[in-house]
């Protein structure tokens, strides 16, 4: 059965999952939860916040702005001089109001402002990518809790049965019917199923710590999860998703676009700039003869030309123009990320479908084989040794399926990641 087919059959994985109570924590509940406490989800969506930020300051830099200016001040002034007008105590005050319109720049704004937009993209993709890995990470928790709750529910079961099996060792024992030998073997296995529950109750509450992080709930009773989402239908399909909706690819590709607009931004730095300048004044002196008053009003062009700068513009954008390989090279390593990524999920729920399928023949025909040796251990055709292994076996089984639904649901998911399709539930 090719892949295609058998994501038909992740959609009955809850069905084979322990069923839960229709008043349980649901899989929706725990993410939802989660996107909207968790605290690094919460620090990505303020860096989005930032972004949007720099694009208001680049436009700023294009935008009239307007400076008011004052002084006032006292002067003393001593002198023999007979044409002196301002002789002994004078004060003064301006008031001077100055408008700068920036006419031409080189450039140097507009190109910020594609570089903000561009980070503002670039941002949101990141979040976008955060918050996939988030919902995977509370799935994977979820499974988690379920199947290491259900593996110590195996785990108590075993131990029941195996201290039923030193009970009938020992009775049989008292009658001549085994050995010592047989009595031992028994607690050794009743002494091992303890200490297996004790490994899976260990287990069980470091998912029940992990999931309460990512979610900030104390995990009651949960219900089986929703059915797989649909899935790419080939791996080449999800190859090709991967490559163009991934998030981390969409948040690479936007910063080299960032990348490349900072370029063009350095570049500016030496070109000319333009700016109209409007400025009106006010001066006001006092004097002990006579007060005087000047205004003036003034519109000027003012242009500027770097010359020399140092190096300085040509550090900058040979740092930018690096600044944009390495973005190159980064999306390079993405695609060679996803790339393997895709394949491994993909091949990696392929698998576990098929060991569902393997594990339940397995349980199958662990059951008839434990019910058999027990039988024949009853009319002295098998051993204490047989029973017990047949046994073992049996849990054995039963835990392998219980693993292997488990990490179906969560492959499929981690497929559904690496090609940027994960939402909530």
């Amino acid at each position: 059965m090719t892949l295609k087919f058998r994501i038909l059959a992740g959609s009955a994985l809850a069905g084979l999952l322990v069923t839960g109570n229709v008043s349980a924590e649901t899989l929706e509940d725990a993410v939802a939860s989660a996107v909207l406490s968790n605290p690094q989800l919460e620090s990505q969506r303020v860096e989005s916040d930032i972004a949007r930020e720099s694009l208001q300051q680049a436009r700023a830099g294009g935008r009239t702005t307007v400076t008011v200016g004052g002084s006032a001040g006292y002067q003393y002034t001593d002198t023999n001089s007979p044409f002196s007008v301002s002789n002994g105590d004078s004060g003064a005050f301006s008031t001077q109001v100055q408008a700068t319109k920036p006419i031409y720049t080189g450039g140097r704004i507009s190109a910020g402002i594609r570089q903000a937009k561009a980070g503002i993209s670039a941002a949101d993709a990141q979040y976008e990518a955060a918050q996939q890995d988030l919902i995977l990470e509370v799935i994977t928790a979820y499974m988690d809790v379920r199947r290491d709750r259900e593996t110590v529910s195996i785990r108590e079961n075993n131990v029941e049965v195996s201290t039923e099996q030193v009970r009938a060792a020992e009775d049989r024992f008292e009658v001549g019917v085994v050995t010592r030998t047989d009595v031992s073997l028994a607690r050794a296995n009743f002494e091992g199923a303890r200490a297996s529950l004790a490994g899976a109750e260990s287990a069980l509450q470091t998912s029940l710590a992990n999931y309460s992080f990512l979610t900030g709930l104390v995990p009651g009773d949960l219900a089986p999860p929703p059915p797989v989402p649909p899935l790419p239908k080939s791996l080449e399909e999800a190859t090709r998703l991967g490559l163009d909706a991934n998030p981390d690819m969409i948040a690479a590709r936007h910063s080299e676009r960032a990348a490349m607009e900072a370029i063009e931004a350095a570049k500016a730095q030496g070109r000319p700039t333009v700016n109209l300048v409007g400025t009106a004044q006010t001066q006001y002196s006092k004097f002990e003869t006579r007060n005087v008053q000047q205004s003036s009003v003034s519109g000027v062009v003012q242009g500027s030309i770097p010359i020399m700068t140092g190096g300085l513009v040509k550090s900058q954008t040979k740092a930018a123009r690096l600044r944009r390989d390495q973005a190159r090279r980064q999306i390079d390593a993405l695609d060679r990320s996803i790339r393997a990524q895709v394949a491994s999920a993909w091949y990696g729920y392929d698998a576990t479908l098929r060991a569902i399928e393997a594990s339940k023949r397995q349980v199958d025909a662990a059951e008839i084989a434990y019910d058999g040796a027990k039988e024949e251990l009853a009319v002295g055709v098998r051993t204490t040794l047989d029973v017990l292994n047949q046994e073992q076996q049996l849990f054995e089984a039963r835990l392998a399926l219980v693993q292997a639904e488990r990490d179906a649901y969560v492959a499929a998911h981690q497929l559904l990641r690496a090609t940027g399709q994960l939402a909530q539930p």
